[in-house]
């Protein structure tokens, strides 16, 4: 693995992205379409108990992070999760780690695509018509490309103002959850209630703090990376921790059958404020949907870029657009081909990958961990963290403990897209002399 100040200077992308930029993909990356459908059964599986469960899953996931916080500030390429693990593993292993996520995030982009085609049908119905939707999913594809593709602060301003409009309806939400907290209600959810399912509400909740690791990816183009990425990574989870415990809590106030409710969080804004709470909660649905797919595209189509720029894809993905500075091929290549398999509905059988390959994802990271401490040992920047290895270990146990959700089919998809990874790396490497 090259140090890290040789892979800066063979990295033509402009270092532009701010602490904030880098924030709106890590949030956006966690605060996508669960969170409106999470409180229903956050509630039939913990009860009053409920808006403390994602204060416990904030603890939980918090380990994992803080591994991650180490690691961004080994580093300041482009890679996230790939360059600590070649760091760590060398090039197979990181070629892997590098495709695995591109499959599957390509395939969580298709299906959040959909999603977006299908909530838009809330407004105008006729985008549930097949050559509508069809139409819709083309052009809502192009806009996200040429979004990317100018630049990256185009995407960012865009990015923040999705990211605004989803957000104000939530801490909205959140607030009135606020005003809704006593002394009563505080010692009503203190215990949890005969019959709930608190492992299985954990891991129901857990997920609406994961994907933090797309803002990861784009180091290379961050101002300082090593300072900003940590930062970043500790708003995102307190943000998302406060938000979600209270939105919870707003629930739960105002539909007293959350249990049964559909669309919980547009319910709670029919509730609150009549037919206009409930459109502004569904438009902050779509807005939401909107930010995680071009915060998808922005740091995945980076993940390919460094494939390329490593020469373990053809070095066309690695091409960057003289005008605009920005990994054009990359980005135009993932628009289209989650347009397909949007379009084809072929990507469904794939959308078991997900929960898999992240949870692998963060193994290896954390495993990589000693060898990135090394390698970053002399560099002023990093920041080693303290207790690291009790840290390590407190993550490592939360991945275990979230696999146990895993199913056979999806570690036989991924076992089948690892067999490919083989074969395309192989014949990418040929004859090429051997590198550590």
């Amino acid at each position: 693995m090259v140090p890290s100040t040789q892979t800066e200077r063979t990295e033509p992308l402009r270092r532009q992205l701010s602490v904030l930029a880098l924030w709106l993909l890590m949030i956006n990356g966690m605060i996508g379409a669960g969170i409106f459908g999470v409180p229903a059964a956050a509630e039939r599986l913990a009860g009053d108990f409920s808006p403390w469960i994602f204060v416990l899953c904030a603890l939980l996931i918090a380990p994992i992070m803080l591994c991650f916080v180490e690691l961004s500030s080994a580093v300041r390429g482009t890679g996230g999760p790939l360059l600590y693990t070649q760091i760590a593993f060398g090039r197979m292993v990181s070629f892997q780690a590098g495709w695995a996520y591109y499959v599957a995030r390509v395939t969580s982009f298709a299906a959040n695509l959909s999603l977006l085609v299908a909530s838009l049908g809330y407004f105008w119905p006729a985008a549930n018509h097949a050559y509508v939707r069809l139409g819709l999913l083309f052009v809502l594809s192009v806009l996200l490309v040429w979004v990317n593709v100018v630049g990256a602060r185009t995407a960012m301003r865009s990015l923040g103002g999705f990211t605004v409009i989803k957000l104000l309806p939530l801490i909205a939400l959140a607030g009135y959850g606020l005003t809704q907290i006593d002394a009563s209600s505080l010692s009503s959810a203190a215990a949890l209630p005969a019959g709930s399912d608190l492992g299985a509400a954990l891991l129901l909740v857990i997920y609406a703090y994961v994907g933090f690791e797309s803002g990861l990816v784009p180091a290379g183009e961050s101002k300082n990376p090593q300072r900003d990425m940590p930062r970043a990574l500790l708003a995102a989870l307190a943000v998302c921790a406060l938000s979600y415990a209270l939105i919870q809590l707003a629930a739960q106030r105002l539909l007293p059958d959350l249990v049964n409710t559909e669309r919980a969080l547009v319910a709670a804004g029919q509730a609150w404020l009549g037919t206009w709470g409930a459109g502004l909660v569904m438009l902050a649905l779509i807005a939401s949907v909107t930010g995680n797919l071009l915060g998808s595209m922005f740091s995945t189509a980076r993940m390919s870029y460094r494939l390329g720029l490593e020469r373990q894809l053809p070095a066309w993905f690695a091409r960057v657009h003289e005008r605009f500075q920005t990994p054009a091929n990359s980005v135009v290549f993932y628009g289209l081909l989650a347009f397909a398999l949007a379009a084809s509905g072929s990507f469904v059988w794939l959308a078991v990958l997900s929960v898999l390959i992240r949870l692998a994802l963060y193994l290896l990271c954390i495993a990589a961990m000693p060898r990135v401490r090394r390698f970053a040992a002399e560099d002023p920047e990093f920041r080693a963290l303290p207790g690291a290895s009790f840290v390590a270990l407190l993550a490592v146990l939360v991945c275990l403990g979230l696999l146990t959700q895993v199913k056979l089919a999806s570690v036989l998809a991924s076992l089948g897209l690892l067999a490919a990874g083989t074969v395309l790396y192989l014949i990418a490497n040929r004859g090429q002399p051997a590198t550590p």
